[in-house]
């Protein structure tokens, strides 16, 4: 298996193909992130306003060091329930570079931003009870499953059980990084 070295950047205007992607193909996301459609002009006129920066939900995209090529994005944002400094994160990658650990490095390095740039106290990501692939990035991130959401989420026509994955700041300086 090849290993892929990957950076967090701000988009730009030639990475908001991965966006309009997630908005338009069902493949793109499938089989756990489609959702349905969604406005591409929403998401275009909020990187005009702030490249995805300034307010939540917040985004970074994800490029191969050896070219800079966006092979997707990470996300995170403020939910009211967790709490003040509390984010929840996302990750997609494009379909074609799945299952090579970029993901999981991706999210590792955005772990380490977050801690490292923002006071949060605890970082936390929902994923479903059937998403494998998913769970062991997190954990190979240093995320612990904490629970199980029974019909949290809503994919495909029926509601879904996820787990809950999160870290603190003390168990950060401890964790694996991929």
């Amino acid at each position: 298996m090849t290993s892929y070295m990957v950076e967090l950047r701000p988009f730009g205007e030639s990475d908001l193909w991965l966006i309009e992607q997630a908005c338009l193909d069902p493949e793109f996301s499938a089989p756990f992130e489609w959702v349905g459609f969604r406005s591409l002009e929403a998401y275009k006129q909020r990187w005009t306003e702030d490249q995805m920066l300034s307010k939540s939900p917040y985004g970074l995209c994800v490029s191969l060091l050896k070219d800079n090529s966006a092979v997707g994005w990470v996300s995170w944002r403020e939910t009211e329930r967790a709490g003040p400094f509390v984010w929840e994160i996302g990750a997609l990658v494009v379909p074609e570079m799945r299952g090579r650990g970029i993901g999981a490095r991706a999210q590792s390095l955005l772990v380490d931003y977050l801690f490292a740039h923002t006071p949060t106290h605890r970082i936390w990501a929902g994923t479903e009870v059937e998403n494998v692939a998913e769970q062991r990035a997190l954990e190979h991130c240093g995320l612990s499953q904490e629970g199980l959401l029974r019909g949290n989420h809503f994919r495909d026509g029926q509601w879904r059980d996820s787990y809950i994955y999160a870290i603190r700041r003390p168990e950060n300086d401890d964790r694996p990084r991929p």
